[in-house]
């Protein structure tokens, strides 16, 4: 009796290990029979494909300009410009927007800017909300057409105080303090942020193309470009008397010719950013890359994309 009960409960183990099993063994055995699959499908709810997005082609922007050259490096306020050979109508530029991809992980935006040079509608430029950090890598692309990768480089941000005759440099968590003289009353550098556009050995200045008259006209060393309108940091015999003293210069920043105004020149890339204090009128957005002195408000404000 013994023998025979254990036979049956061995089988009824069995079966019930089977039906436990079931949709693994059915699966095995050929699949899930119509009644099974008609139950399961009940069960489930009933989903609606979604048509996969897909992206506009970017077309090509022809007449179009950046400032930036692919592979180069940059200081840390240096905007992306793109220029056009026409004036984009407000119309267009949504659209021409559209065709500007900024890929850099940052928070940023694209703001129509009036050149000091340009027509309204000539230049559209990319910065971020705050300064790029250091070692960022950009890639942008105007159209189908255009494509610049650069890097940002280490961080250079000098503050020059009109009141003081001084500018401190603070570059990679650096400072130093540099004696200098800026404009004179009556023509008085510009307040504000700009950023270092370029720089050459020597810059022949003639005081005729900025209404001076005849105040000036010959070649200064070690310039430092900072706006369209004329305004350099460059080196002047005058800052080896007044430098740290007085402000005697018809608008640019002056450093003297002992070595200071070299190893400025020396270490300074586009992009780099000059602040100045103490001073009167605020340089424009658009005189160089003004960019900075717009708040973040009134440059996403200039965006065609609303």
């Amino acid at each position: 009796m013994r023998s025979g009960r254990a036979a049956r409960a061995t089988s009824a183990a069995a079966l019930c290990a089977l039906t436990l099993a079931g949709c693994s063994a059915q699966a095995a055995a050929g699949g899930p029979s119509r009644e099974a699959n008609a139950r399961v499908a009940e069960a489930r709810p009933s989903v609606t494909a979604k048509p996969t997005p897909t992206r506009t082609p970017l077309r090509a922007l022809e007449g179009a300009h950046i400032n930036i050259a692919d592979g180069q490096t940059v200081g840390v306020g240096m905007p992306i410009s793109v220029t056009f050979d026409r004036a984009i109508p407000a119309s267009e530029r949504a659209d021409t927007e559209r065709q500007l991809k900024v890929k850099a992980g940052v928070d940023g935006s694209w703001s129509w800017v009036k050149d000091r040079n340009l027509l309204d509608g000539q230049r559209v430029d990319f910065r971020p909300r705050e300064y790029w950090t250091p070692g960022t890598e950009v890639t942008v692309r105007a159209g189908a057409g255009i494509t610049r990768t650069f890097t940002v480089g280490r961080s250079l941000v000098a503050t020059v105080d009109v009141r003081s005759h001084t500018m401190k440099v603070v570059k990679d968590g650096r400072t130093r303090t540099v004696p200098v003289t800026t404009g004179a009353p009556g023509m008085e550098t510009w307040n504000g942020t700009m950023v270092v556009s370029d720089k050459q050995r020597e810059v022949f200045m003639d005081s005729r193309t900025v209404n001076y008259g005849d105040a000036y006209a010959g070649y200064y060393s070690y310039a430092v470009h900072l706006t369209t309108s004329g305004t350099y940091l460059h080196e002047n015999p005058k800052a080896n008397t007044y430098a740290g003293r007085q402000n005697v210069t018809h608008g640019c920043v002056g450093l003297a010719t002992d070595g200071t105004a070299k190893r400025f020149y020396d270490e300074v890339i586009p992009g780099d950013v000059v602040t100045v204090v103490g001073s009167k009128d605020t340089v424009a957005v658009g005189n160089g890359y003004g960019d900075w002195n717009a708040s973040w408000e009134e440059w996403r404000a200039g965006s065609a994309l609303k």
